[in-house]
């Protein structure tokens, strides 16, 4: 286990945060950092979409493939 310093604030809004959800300090850090890591991950995904969709040609194989790929929701 470690320790971590935060400033008054952000350590008010987790004990907040921490009664609210009924959990203990700990869990609430680590969903708060999962959380996190989640977002980053959307943020990096939807910053390579748009990339993508800057490249018409780029944009047309990708939406081909997944045409195939997910086609009916099922593989199929």
């Amino acid at each position: 286990m470690s320790t971590i310093r935060v400033d008054d604030a952000t350590h008010a809004q987790l004990v907040a945060l921490s009664r609210e959800m009924g959990s203990s300090l700990m869990d609430t850090v680590r969903a708060a950092a999962e959380a996190l890591r989640r977002q980053r991950f959307a943020d990096t995904v939807a910053g390579q979409l748009q990339a993508l969709q800057r490249d018409p040609e780029a944009w047309a194989a990708y939406l081909a493939d997944a045409e195939l790929t997910v086609g009916d929701g099922l593989g199929r």
